[in-house]
């Protein structure tokens, strides 16, 4: 199996630099102390790629998404989306947390279509948009459900949805599946390959499992410990449309001993190239980060 491993993401395609992150940094100050979560933070993402990040818990992963989503300042570099620097949230950004976030007094349609009520927007421009993705994630029938009916999967499905529903050109997903039990989790995870496929959407998609992030992502993105930076960009081999099959495979469980190894020893800033083959870990598999 052959994977790419650089220092920083290298361009892969004329139209890599959709999301474009420059020696990104991010001090937070509190009096006469300050932390410095990130450094020298720098990638690019094509248009249409599935991103995942991982890293050591508490190392800054969620503090990067955010700031890529304009909800966190930078305090130092660039990040630029569409060639337009990112200063604060867009509309033609999705995104999904840990945690639904539901309103538990408005049932499943009206969650979904929250955001449009938010804008302003007339129901009728978006409740047939609205119905196509409730159909697609398995909830037809539960429309008029409200949240306290629905499992912990279902929440999480009127979650995408609702991200989903201004036709964002971006999806950022903030450790969204690892509150579910395993069976659950790998249920989302086909449903969210199913999405993928269907819209195309540009993902960033941060989590703590490496299994996870090897199955949903075009490339994994490795991060340091604070102040992290990123140290490796690995290009995921397998093809798709792909499955939860691929997790079986000899192949898949030797890249995540590759990914839980640059984690374990805050990865690598050795270039590798196509051919070098996967460092590994002895005596280690792969797994749940």
């Amino acid at each position: 199996m052959d994977t790419l491993a650089l220092p920083f993401a290298a361009a892969a395609g004329t139209d890599s630099g959709f999301i474009q992150v420059r020696q990104a940094r991010k001090v937070y100050a509190s009096g006469d102390k300050s932390v410095e979560a990130l450094s020298d933070v720098s990638f690019d993402v094509a248009k249409g790629e599935f991103i995942a990040i991982l890293g050591p818990s508490g190392c800054g992963k969620s503090t990067l998404l955010m700031m890529c989503g304009g909800l966190e300042s930078v305090t130092g570099g660039t990040i630029e989306v569409a060639g337009s620097p990112m200063t604060g949230p867009r509309t033609s950004i999705g995104i999904m947390f840990q945690d639904p976030t539901l309103l538990p007094w408005k049932t499943v349609l009206q969650n979904v279509m929250f955001p449009a009520h938010i804008l302003g927007k007339p129901d009728a421009e978006y409740r047939d948009r609205a119905q196509r993705l409730v159909d697609m994630v398995g909830l037809h029938g539960f429309e008029n459900k409200r949240p306290h009916e629905l499992s912990g999967g279902m929440r999480q499905r009127v979650a995408i949805c609702r991200a989903l529903l201004n036709d964002p050109d971006i999806l950022l997903m903030d450790e969204p599946f690892s509150a579910l039990d395993a069976i659950t989790r790998d249920e989302m995870n086909e449903a969210l390959l199913d999405i993928w496929r269907e819209y195309g959407k540009t993902a960033l998609f941060v989590t703590h499992s490496i299994r996870e992030a090897v199955l949903l992502a075009d490339r994994v993105l490795v991060m340091t410990r604070r102040p992290a930076t990123v140290v490796a960009d690995i290009r995921v081999p397998f093809g798709r449309p792909r499955d939860i099959s691929v997790t079986e495979t000899p192949e898949f469980a030797r890249l995540c001993s590759e990914l839980r190894g640059m984690i374990e020893h805050g990865g690598t800033r050795r270039d590798r190239r196509p051919g070098d083959g996967p460092v590994l870990q002895p005596g280690r598999h792969g797994g749940e980060a």
